[in-house]
């Protein structure tokens, strides 16, 4: 194995860490169900929301926390969070259908994204706020809503491209929103279009992790308000969207030895460390390392809930240098915020059974087969690594002994990997086992799925605590009601 066994072992929360430790329930579910199958759990997307509140209740705000619909397709998911207060940013015409039929009233839910006029006549039909990306799709809102003698839609302005004064931040390019530079031309068209809409705040939404850039966006849109009520318009709130993140591992020093382990594969000091040598983004040219590192940050220091709180304790530097959080309290503006990912933090898994293991020559690494497509799990799809949890059947008595793996999925392709890397399983896996892929629900579940060569797309469960064991039923056929009084 080239060393010690380079292990990346995830964070696990009471309810994963509970239900891994009840075999024979995933066990059962398998058999039933199939390999691959998705398990998600319900209750733990309303624990998610709670941890949000706590910040706004710790920072004095009021405001929406609008769940970013993207990153699943669970109705068991969305049916929970529509019996908590939260709300849903919906960014297609299908999402905004599916929120609505889950139970989402439509003073709940944010239509966001790329938008078809269908998409655009339902969100203004029912009365859904709209986040509009530019003068254009403004346009064609007021337009839409005279055709068809619409109610007036209430809009926020999505912007980007921010520059304070005084401040050297570097920002990513986005192609959502309009320009920050643009601001005056588009308030002039919501004002020419007030008959139409009702301008009711601004948002941004930034792919980084970056809390200073995320500052200098919500800086920005403070002074945007500001512009607006010169104007003798009245916005009342600001929504920063998502981005929030999760930390995957449970240890940070195992995540800093794998990367510079990995460079040093990548340079040839080491043995590879993946299947083909792939260098996830980094490469070789003669000795000297050059690209970056692809790959989600798996292990963060700080993220979701608490990521947030930073962000609003953060000085506003072109304001006087007070926290964001208090510019927020003392002109009165609603906080509204699009967590995906970080709602979704420890809401489900993936189980895929062990078909085949097999050693490709003496003393190196197993190959093992699941029956799994790699874009059942979808992790790497989203740059992230994380060992896998390996069940054994309830008859195994396998020793521990580190091994090193190659995960494949069940397609007749030499692409369809599970993982690029080598995995390190701390016993050899056999025929029937498991392998738990924990915390998939946020986009790895759904993001990539697809039937190809006519293998089915994983089916999905619902699962939730009750009398101290586990119960579960088929994830379009839990609702709020069913752990207190349902089947299964």
């Amino acid at each position: 194995m080239g060393g010690h066994p380079l292990y990346l072992k995830p964070r696990l929360g009471p309810r994963l860490g509970s239900l891994l430790e009840s075999p024979g329930v995933l066990n059962t579910l398998t058999d039933a169900l199939g390999s691959p199958l998705h398990v998600v759990i319900p209750d733990q997307i309303a624990a998610n929301l709670e941890q949000f509140r706590s910040v706004y209740g710790r920072h004095h705000l009021s405001g929406q926390v609008f769940f970013a619909h993207k990153g699943s397709r669970s109705s068991a998911l969305l049916r929970r969070l529509a019996a908590t207060d939260a709300g849903v940013d919906v960014a297609s015409l299908g999402e905004l259908q599916h929120a609505l039929g889950a139970g989402f009233t439509p003073d709940r839910i944010l239509a966001t994204g790329p938008k078809n006029p269908e998409f655009l006549w339902l969100a203004a039909r029912t009365s859904v706020t709209v986040s509009v990306d530019s003068r254009d799709e403004l346009e064609q809102l007021s337009a839409l809503i005279r055709k068809c003698s619409l109610p007036r839609a209430d809009v926020l302005l999505r912007l980007s491209g921010f520059d304070v004064p005084g401040v050297r931040v570097l920002s990513r390019r986005s192609r959502f929103g309009t320009p920050a530079a643009e601001l005056v031309p588009l308030l002039e068209a919501a004002e020419r279009h007030s008959d139409a809409v009702d301008l009711v705040g601004m948002a941004y939404h930034l792919d980084t992790t970056s809390l200073a850039e995320k500052a200098t966006a919500l800086e920005g849109c403070l002074r945007a308000l500001e512009e607006c009520r010169s104007r003798g318009l009245r916005p009342c709130a600001v929504d920063i969207g998502g981005g929030f993140g999760i930390s995957y591992l449970a240890d940070g020093e195992q995540w800093e030895r794998y990367t510079t382990e990995l460079t040093a594969a990548v340079l040839g000091a080491r043995p590879p460390l993946t299947w083909g040598g792939h260098g996830y983004g980094l490469r070789n040219e003669g000795g000297t390392l050059r690209g970056s590192l692809g790959l989600y940050p798996a292990h963060r220091p700080v993220a979701g809930a608490r990521y947030l709180d930073q962000l609003l304790s953060h000085p506003a530097a072109s304001l006087g240098g007070r926290p964001l959080g208090a510019l927020l309290v003392e002109h009165l503006y609603d906080l509204h915020t699009e967590p995906g990912r970080a709602l979704l933090d420890q809401c489900g898994l993936t189980l895929a059974k062990v078909l085949e293991v097999r050693e490709q020559e003496p003393g190196g690494e197993l190959l093992v087969r699941l029956a799994a497509k790699a874009d059942d799990v979808g992790l790497e799809e989203h740059g992230v690594l994380m060992d896998p949890v390996l069940i054994p059947r309830p008859d195994r008595r396998t020793a521990d002994q580190p091994v090193a793996v190659h995960l494949f999925g069940s397609l007749c392709l030499e692409t369809d990997l599970i993982t690029r890397r080598t995995v390190f399983l701390p016993r050899r896996p056999e025929p029937g086992d498991l392998l738990a892929f924990v915390n998939t629900a946020a986009y790895c579940m759904d993001f990539h799925a697809t039937r190809a060569q006519q293998q089915p797309v994983a089916r999905k469960v619902a699962a939730w605590q009750e009398g101290g064991s586990w119960r579960w039923c088929l994830d379009d056929q839990y609702w709020p009601t069913t752990s207190v009084g349902g089947a299964q």
